[in-house]
């Protein structure tokens, strides 16, 4: 995310304000190794278990794990009929998988003579991240997608004041927020619990999951009707460990305000 989305450098709309340039087409293509153990399984069965590793990291779309062929179990990929294109990397080949009583249909690819400028794909294999049960990072089960290395999430206290209001409405008011800070995206402001009025909200049945924060739980505002104005991680990794249990808010209907500037 870092390198290939927003303002990342291999980003297709990469920023100006650099004294380099890079020499290359607008859509670029970095073949990177992941630093650890990756595995993947379906089924029960263990499909892929790799210490080799690589991800692609390709403009505007999220990096990619590509495995090598000696760490899958090829003997568990079918090859099918089924192939595309990509003008950046060439013909793709696509196999299904099958492990224990599941099968998953063109869930793995690779580029078997890949185009000029991309021969390093020649000998992986990737695997459609969301058609596996289950993937681990070493010992730690992942979800969503890959961890990207280059990826930061930053948790900062603030002393300024800061209040929420929905549909004009003041739902929130705190000198004790957390600005996080996330590459790719807009500094986000979490509130403590305690300073929002959390009488006024339900608990949504949305959920998400971030793969460097966690699992994300949502509310409505009832008083408002505003729909999934305000989500928190109760439970977050270690990386956005400091805002466990506080609320953070979005939406057309939230307003946000800067009171002072005043340290404590």
């Amino acid at each position: 995310m870092t390198l290939t989305l927003g303002t990342g450098p291999l980003a297709a709309g990469a920023p100006d304000t650099t004294n380099y340039v890079i020499d290359g087409p607008r859509h670029k293509l970095l073949f990177s190794p992941f630093p650890r153990r990756i595995r993947a399984v379906l089924g029960g069965e263990t499909i892929a278990d790799s210490e080799r590793a690589m991800l692609l990291h390709e403009s505007n779309i999220f990096p990619v794990v590509y495995l090598p062929v000696d760490d899958v179990a090829m003997d568990r990929l079918t090859r099918t009929d089924h192939s595309t294109n990509c003008p950046f990397k060439g013909d793709a080949t696509y196999w299904t998988i099958t492990g224990g009583d599941a099968t998953e249909e063109n869930a793995a690819w690779g580029y078997e003579t890949p185009i000029e400028g991309a021969s390093w794909l020649r000998g992986y294999v990737a695997i459609e991240w969301g058609r596996m049960d289950r993937w681990f990072d070493e010992d730690d089960e992942i979800f969503g997608h890959i961890r990207d290395p280059y990826h930061r999430v930053d948790a900062r206290p603030t002393s300024r004041r800061f209040q929420v209001r929905i549909g004009g409405r003041l739902v929130a008011d705190t000198t004790g927020a957390f600005v996080v800070s996330e590459t790719g995206g807009p500094n986000r402001h979490y509130i403590p619990a305690a300073d929002v009025r959390t009488d006024e909200f339900t608990r949504s049945d949305t959920t998400t999951h971030c793969p460097h924060k966690g699992d994300t739980v949502y509310w409505h505002h009832t008083v408002s009707g505003a729909d999934d104005v305000a989500w928190s991680y109760p439970s977050p990794l270690e990386e956005a460990s400091r805002v466990a249990g506080y609320w953070c808010f979005d939406g057309p209907t939230v307003e946000l305000r800067r009171l002072d500037d005043q340290l404590r």
